[in-house]
């Protein structure tokens, strides 16, 4: 077993993360963002969608919200608790009986047949953690789409900027206050990370060069018992457009959930946020400004994709 996939298998595996993840929106701005984004583009995309393949699911954000809308889906993902929070959440909305849960990791979809099913869709950068198997790992997504395939992997151009930036995170946190561990570590370590941050243009130049972020570093701490955060190859837009179009995907459309949003300070989102007007009137524009491929590149964290099979 690739390295990639064993370290993704232990962070994802960890006992809190279906319940963290299921509260993204209630604690991250760029979160609301990019989910939304996310849901206008599949909600725009289902004329003759019956059946849905979600993998890499998570705690069933978008499974949940095509199975209301009466498709049939398949929630695959390689973390239990993930699984078990996304069926607590789908009985609660009474689309459990629409949803199949399966645990497996994307580099294996072998079980599926050819265009089985309607829809594939895959969002917040699974693909990109299956690193050296990311351009198999979209093949095999491809085959199994029967009509269309919507994904999202990490942004090259989007996410270099944090190498330059150790506090990104902090434009982002809804409430200061929140019972969240990571709001809570980023709000307290802020002016640590600030006073020990040096630019480091060796490693900005290498991501850039081969979109690989992590590696010896994460197997030895993997090696060592430690949960190290997943190996990740970042795509550029033209190499993802590029390795769909080979493998038959066509009308590519793609964007970049969060891009107008992070030239914005942390207090104007929270007030846009808190106000229901305006935080409608802000997520309406971010959706046009994000999917002008113009911008595409600049995502936050994810470049997104839907295309015709």
């Amino acid at each position: 077993m690739d390295y990639s996939r064993k370290i993704s298998e232990r962070q994802w595996n960890l006992p809190d993360k279906g319940e963290l993840e299921s509260r993204r929106e209630a604690t991250y701005i760029d979160d609301i963002i990019q989910k939304d984004h996310i849901q206008r583009k599949l909600l725009e995309n289902l004329d003759g969608i019956c059946t849905v393949f979600d993998g890499g699911a998570g705690s069933g954000r978008f499974s949940i919200l095509l199975a209301k809308r009466g498709c049939r889906v398949t929630h695959f993902d390689i973390s239990r608790p993930m699984i078990d929070k996304a069926l607590e959440l789908a009985e609660k909305e009474g689309v459990s009986d629409r949803i199949t849960f399966v645990k497996g990791a994307l580099e294996d979809l072998g079980a599926y047949r050819d265009g089985e099913f309607d829809l594939v869709m895959s969002f917040d950068a699974p693909v990109s953690y299956t690193y050296p198997n990311q351009e198999k790992v979209i093949g095999e997504l491809v085959r199994i789409a029967g009509k269309r395939i919507a994904i999202s992997v990490s942004s090259r151009l989007g996410s270099l900027p944090y190498l330059a930036n150790p506090i990104q995170k902090n434009q982002f946190v809804l409430d200061e206050q929140a019972d969240d561990p990571f709001v809570r570590w980023i709000v307290e370590n802020r002016e640590q990370m600030i006073g020990g941050f040096r630019f480091n243009r060796e490693n900005a130049e290498k991501v850039l060069g081969d979109g690989l972020m992590g590696g010896e570093e994460e197997i030895a701490q993997y090696e060592q018992g430690g949960t190290p955060w997943c190996i990740t190859y970042t795509f550029m837009p033209d190499e993802l457009e590029s390795i769909l179009k080979g493998y038959g995907v066509r009308n590519i459309r793609l964007s970049g959930p969060g891009a107008y949003g992070r030239t914005i300070p942390r207090e104007i989102l929270v007030r846009m946020m808190n106000d229901p007007e305006q935080r409608k009137d802000f997520l309406d524009f971010c959706y046009r400004y994000d999917s002008n491929p113009y911008v595409c590149g600049m995502g936050k964290d994810n470049l997104l994709a839907v295309g015709e099979i």
